[in-house]
């Protein structure tokens, strides 16, 4: 009977000793990144990034091109609100659609229903892009403000390369088949999500995350997975044809932080849902922010040769942190400014000049804009001595 005693007691001592092993090494190993949600693995291509460090926190293919089908519309209603705060269309602007486009387009997939007799506005026309997903809706604003879709599509794709989009190309003001002429990736799609947020904010608000809209007689619903259903989700853009399957631009912001996610290529409505949904809660609650700097807050000094002054700060358009996993709050985190310096006089308030990049221990690291943060002119005569001086003493 003792040795068993004997024996019950040193076989608990061991165990208990595994135990404390097994936690001690947990406590001490590095712990690994957050698991994406399963569904995506059903997705071809995915996407999420979360916008006030620039982190990706979760990609698939994510510089494969694949048709957007509607998802287009994003990019036209953002033509449309580059031309509107650069005023030169106004939101009460009615426009008219011809014969040969009410033949085309009358009740033609997602539709608005607009006849010759109508007479939308602006903003009717883009809550008939955003929230009904109107083909006709895109065609009667491209060819009003335009003159032609041909035209319109021009302007689309000199947005997109002044944004960075550098591997997608429009086609078309509405995403409809045309044998892959229109093309994007999600990488790119970010971008564009990200121009019309922090570029537009207050059209962005009006105009996206819309579940219902009445124009007429008709009354626009969006499909959108995420509005309504995960907390802080505000747009933007599903889109699906038979070639393209089920895809989806979405985007949520909590407490300071924006995420965007990319879904492209479901096989159903009802794994794109899911997995967007998912996608969104999982870059929220299993990963954290760590604060950096406030929108607007100055993140260094850069030099400016031939200036007025000697440097001019460089400044965010947008809250700032560093992303982390949940369960590893406490990782090192290094920051490096970019740019191209020094910065030739004149320099214009509001300039992008450079990155901030945020670099988290075991993740690929991430970019901010940043700006000029105030005018500086060329240099004159008194401005050079003064300078000249500076130098000497400094």
């Amino acid at each position: 009977m003792k040795s068993y005693r004997s024996f019950a007691r040193a076989q608990r001592a061991v165990l208990a000793m595994g135990v404390a092993l097994a936690a001690a090494t947990q406590v001490h190993a590095a712990p690994s990144n957050p698991k994406p949600p399963e569904e995506l693995a059903q997705i071809p291509v995915s996407m999420l990034v979360d916008l006030g460090s620039g982190q990706v926190l979760e990609q698939r293919r994510p510089d494969i091109p694949f048709l957007p089908a509607s998802v287009t519309k994003v990019m036209t209603a953002f033509v449309a609100f580059e031309e509107i705060d650069a005023g030169r269309l106004p939101l009460d602007r009615r426009f008219q659609m011809d014969p040969e486009t009410e033949k085309e387009w009358w009740a033609k997939g997602s539709t608005m229903y607009i006849t010759r007799n109508d007479r939308p506005t602006t903003e009717e026309l883009l809550h008939g892009v955003m929230t009904a997903s109107g083909n006709d809706a895109c065609i009667v604003l491209a060819k009003g403000y335009a003159g032609s879709v041909s035209a319109w599509v021009e302007m689309m794709n000199a947005a997109a390369k002044r944004i960075g989009m550098s591997r997608s190309h429009y086609n078309t003001p509405n995403g409809w088949m045309d044998e892959g002429q229109t093309y994007v990736t999600a990488s790119d799609m970010v971008k564009l999500a990200d121009a019309m947020i922090m570029r537009h904010p207050k059209l962005y608000r009006e105009f996206s995350g819309v579940k219902q809209y009445k124009w007429r007689d008709v009354v626009m619903r969006s499909h959108d997975p995420t509005v309504g259903i995960v907390p802080g989700a505000d747009g933007i853009k599903t889109g699906y044809t038979l070639e393209a399957g089920y895809n989806f631009v979405g985007t949520a912001e909590r407490e300071g932080r924006r995420l965007v996610m990319v879904l492209a290529g479901s096989p159903t409505y009802r794994i794109r849902d899911a997995a967007a949904r998912n996608l969104l809660e999982w870059g929220f609650s299993d990963w954290s922010a760590r604060h950096l700097f406030d929108m607007g807050q100055s993140v260094t000094d850069a030099k400016v040769q031939d200036g007025a002054e000697l440097s001019v700060p460089l400044v965010t358009d947008r809250e700032v942190h560093a992303t982390l996993p949940a369960n590893a709050p406490g990782r090192k985190v290094t920051l490096t400014v970019h740019y191209q310096g020094p910065l030739k006089a004149p320099v214009t308030k509001g300039d992008r000049v450079g990155d901030l990049e945020i670099a988290v221990e075991g993740l690929a690291p991430g970019h901010v804009p940043l700006f000029a943060g105030a005018d500086v002119a060329k240099a004159g005569t008194l401005d050079r001595l003064r300078n000249g001086l500076i130098n000497i003493f400094r």
